[in-house]
């Protein structure tokens, strides 16, 4: 048996019931088979691979906190420090009654190689709590926050460790979180990212990884003679990357008709109407039938649908294994040329191969997403230089990573004989930076 399939078989074995986590890491080792088969030997004898698959550190913790009918609740706090090679562990908290263990590891996991693409110092890691702020009041909200970081505390900083936002966990969470770790560690430093202006947070942070899905498109696009102005584009989600991926994608001449939350989808021919959406979204906190009730053009369906809408670009921006294999054959039935991923691991490994096997240009977005993570490491630049950076810095910066980021996969592919496999080539190009760094500093 080959090391790439032993220490897969490792993985689901000393693993159990952690699905999300056992597909992310057959989808980078498959990849990474060629690079492995040529240094077989010496991987196995330093037990790289498995290194690589278990992270330094899992944390686990009850996170108890008072409701506003004076009922005690009881949450699971995680954080996985997954890889530490290149920098501190960099990786968002994610509020979600979906959250276990598996789900952070897999976001660990995949969460290093983004890291790495970046070309920042910073390492892999991931964190979060099976906690549902939707529907709480801001002080239920503050009173979890509080609770889950007076024991995150204990285990992050500017230099160790630093978290940030992700799936329920916006503006309003980080910055509870923020005022909980100043006060008990009596610090004031550069610990959570996505923060708010007024206390050291980045402009372009809250556009960043939708904008920088648009940068890597376009010039996926623009690499294969094609052009994003004038083309339909289907997004999923309606949370902060589909809200900004759409707006960057109709200011790059594309229109966009389809946005989705996990109740239902809209299809708006007209193109969807960002300023409402963002009214409907960020402000209002509402269902999409809020949107279509207030633009004429708008269609709202119940439940999954987005892909049936023939488009020329496809970005899933919701959460992962959402686009399935039925939804690729109809993308591919439709004319669509191009997928990126604005969400982490959206697309099945079934439908990833499907759509890559008909043609369709395919950004993973451990690459096509990594905008938010770069921004993030932007931000923890100005904080420990006590600088502020305009929009226009911050976004120009933003675009050459991600143009970066799209250079780097594709040469790693042609390296490998992998030409246009974008997948491989991301792999490869996260992987060996990282490798390097782990062989460097000794069996650690």
């Amino acid at each position: 048996m080959s090391y790439v399939d032993e220490v897969i078989e490792l993985v689901v074995k000393q693993n159990p019931a952690e699905p999300e986590f056992h597909q992310a890491v057959k989808e980078v080792l498959e990849s990474l088979r060629a690079v492995v088969e040529a240094n077989e030997e010496k991987y196995r004898k330093e037990a790289l691979l498995e290194r690589l698959v278990n992270p330094e550190r899992q944390i686990k913790f009850r996170v108890p906190w008072v409701d506003d009918k004076g009922q005690v609740q009881v949450n699971t706090g995680y954080r996985v420090q997954f890889n530490s090679a290149i920098g501190p562990y960099k990786g968002g908290l994610r509020l979600h009654p979906s959250v276990n263990l598996g789900i952070i590891k897999f976001l660990g996991f995949e969460q290093i190689f983004k890291n790495s693409l970046t070309a920042a110092a910073i390492g892999g890691g991931k964190g979060g709590s099976d906690f549902d702020p939707k529907g709480k009041s801001d002080r239920e909200v503050m009173a979890f926050c509080q609770s889950f970081m007076t024991e995150l505390c204990k285990y992050i900083g500017a230099d160790t460790d630093v978290p940030a936002g992700d799936i329920g966990t916006g503006a309003r969470e980080i910055g509870y979180m923020f005022g909980q770790y100043k006060r008990i560690r009596g610090v004031y430093e550069g610990v959570l990212t996505g923060k708010g202006l007024s206390y050291g947070g980045s402009l372009a942070r809250t556009e960043a990884t939708g904008y920088g899905l648009l940068y890597l498109t376009e010039e996926m696009l623009k690499c294969n003679g094609k052009e994003i102005a004038g083309k339909t584009v289907c997004i999923s989600g309606s949370g902060n990357v589909a809200i900004y991926a759409a707006q960057k994608a109709e200011q790059l001449g594309a229109k966009v008709v389809t946005v989705s939350d996990s109740t239902g989808w809209v299809y708006d021919p007209e193109g969807i109407d960002v300023a409402l959406l963002k009214e409907v979204k960020e402000v209002k906190r509402a269902r999409l039938t809020e949107y279509a009730a207030n633009r004429p053009s708008a269609q709202y369906h119940e439940g999954r649908g987005v892909w049936t809408i023939p488009c020329d670009v496809a970005l899933p921006c919701a959460t992962q294994n959402e686009l399935l294999l039925d939804d690729a054959k109809a993308l591919v039935e439709n004319g669509c040329i191009a997928v990126a991923e604005g969400a982490n691991m959206p697309t099945t490994l079934e439908a990833t191969e499907y759509l890559q096997k008909n043609g369709i240009l395919f950004a993973p977005g451990k690459a096509a997403n990594a905008g938010g993570v770069a921004t993030s490491a932007l931000e923890m630049s100005q904080n420990s230089e006590r600088l502020s950076w305009t929009f226009e810095e911050v976004d120009s910066k933003l675009k050459n990573i991600m143009v970066n980021i799209f250079h780097n996969m594709d040469d790693a592919a042609k390296r490998y004989g992998a030409e246009g496999n974008y997948v491989v080539g991301a792999n490869i190009a996260g992987f060996e930076k990282v490798v390097d760094a782990m062989t460097a500093q000794g069996i650690v």
